[in-house]
């Protein structure tokens, strides 16, 4: 017969104990003892602290040994015991008799970076099954939302995914790294130093995408922000940038399917308008442009994920993802007000459209990665001269203190008394707000027929950025 499913939680063992290995904790120690000053650098710079043991004892041994290395002190038996003596824990650790054996029974540090390993191992595994056990418990009390217990998981998880990949460098040697790029960038007169989008003129004002920050590309309807954000997510991944870098992206599309994003960045980057194509009208002058982009952008890293009507909690889980197994340099999410949060729907829209931006810059600040994200203006540019200003920012105003950067589109031709309207060709970037950074307005070239933005005064190569 049968057990019944919700019979298995108690059939969870309690009473195992936890991952750990005392030989080589006692190795980590005598190492340190033996030869501190390499080895100490050597557990703090794969991330060792007191919690990474598992015996209380050489919790409380670490613990003082690090506090003599803060202090420019020797690490020894002596310096250890006079430490703890001063602070009655030497009873706590065993007496001097334990320092005595542990030093005994590690003769040489030769072998302190494979007892290192070992003990951040096993923390690993100590940290996961905590992280777990948490899970369950929240599980069966059953006080918060499912998707919102579930991203709080992935988080925990994520964050020890990500605590192995970071390592804490040496003061001295942070000084040479940072010096180094300095001096690259200064021989190679380099002015971007995050992301480059491809667009000369906003590069020189962004100095690129910084990782971390939020950039809100905003207009009405039908100004080509969708094509203007996959522009930038084609010159980022095929490299076609101030830096010649091929930078993994994803995109998020919520109001496109996969099929017309990937139709929509053929034709554009082959040159061939959308209407010819759909109507069969292809010479093979453009079909062999269009099997050349083909095979450009089959080379390039781009995820699109069209699901439709993605939650902040969604999204930034599998973003997360994306970055863990593809290490993915931008994200762009087209658009703001296609996303729900259900967490917020009952406080009103604005609510609502608070907490998804709020969400995002999160997700930028988490990841370090930089997030275009897409978003609708209100009509009033329809009732002035058809110049956006921040207030324009539909829904709520936090989307404006979230963001790091806003770009506000426009075309001046579809606006009668706009000053620039002369030109059907000319798309305005207006850089309203730059956290850290100048502001003012981007000229860019907008061929309407193959819907490409370009570099205002590179109109006649065919692509941005060359």
């Amino acid at each position: 017969m049968a057990e019944r499913a919700d019979a298995a939680p108690s059939r969870l063992r309690t009473d195992r104990i936890p991952p750990h290995s005392e030989e080589a904790e006692r190795g980590v120690l005598g190492s340190i003892l033996v030869e501190s000053d390499r080895v100490i650098d050597i557990a703090i710079e794969q991330q060792i602290g007191a919690e990474s043991f598992y015996n209380p004892r050489h919790q409380v041994l670490y613990e003082h040994m690090l506090a003599l290395h803060d202090q420019n002190r020797p690490i020894d038996i002596i310096t250890l015991h006079e430490r703890l003596s001063a602070l009655n824990l030497l009873d706590q650790v065993g007496g001097i008799t334990e320092i005595q054996q542990i030093i005994d029974a590690t003769p040489t540090a030769a072998h302190a970076e494979y007892y290192i390993e070992i003990v951040r191992d096993k923390y690993l595994l100590r940290s996961v099954i905590h992280r777990a056990r948490e899970a369950i418990d929240k599980c069966f009390q059953q006080e918060e939302d499912a998707d919102l217990l579930l991203d709080q998981v992935e988080q925990a998880f994520y964050d020890i995914s990500h605590s192995r990949q970071q390592k804490v460098l040496p003061w001295n040697q942070m000084i040479h790294e940072t010096m180094h790029k300095i001096e690259v960038a200064i021989q190679e007169k380099r002015e971007i130093t995050g992301v480059p989008t491809g667009f000369v003129d906003l590069d020189k004002i962004t100095s690129g995408l910084q990782p971390g920050d939020m950039f809100i590309i905003a207009a009405r309807p039908s100004m080509g922000k969708t094509s203007l954000a996959m522009n930038i997510v084609e010159h980022v991944a095929t490299g076609n940038n101030a830096l010649r870098a091929r930078i993994p992206v994803a995109v998020f599309s919520l109001e496109m399917s996969t099929e017309s994003l990937v139709k929509r960045m053929l034709c554009s980057r082959a040159g061939i308008s959308m209407k010819s194509l759909s109507e069969g009208y292809v010479s093979r002058e453009k079909h062999e442009h269009l099997v050349k982009a083909a095979d450009e952008l089959s080379g390039a890293d781009i995820f699109v994920d069209d699901s439709p009507g993605l939650e902040p909690i969604e999204l930034r889980a599998r973003a997360r993802r994306l970055k863990k197994k593809h290490d993915i340099g931008l994200i762009v999410i087209d658009y703001l007000q296609m996303m729900n949060y259900s967490r917020f729907s009952r406080e009103g829209r604005q609510r609502e459209v608070a907490g998804i931006s709020g969400a995002m810059k999160a997700m930028a600040k988490e990841l370090k990665v930089p997030v275009v994200v897409l978003s609708q203006l209100s009509r009033a540019p329809e009732n002035r001269d058809g110049r956006p200003k921040l207030s324009d920012l539909r829904d709520s105003g936090s989307i404006e203190q979230d963001a790091d950067v806003v770009g506000l589109l426009r075309r001046p031709n579809r606006y009668a008394e706009d000053d620039n309207r002369g030109d059907p060709s000319l798309a305005i970037l207006d850089i309203a707000k730059q956290r850290n950074g100048p502001t003012g307005e981007i000229q860019l070239t907008f061929v309407d027929e193959i819907t490409r933005f370009e570099n205002r005064a590179h109109t006649s190569s065919g692509y941005g950025g060359e």
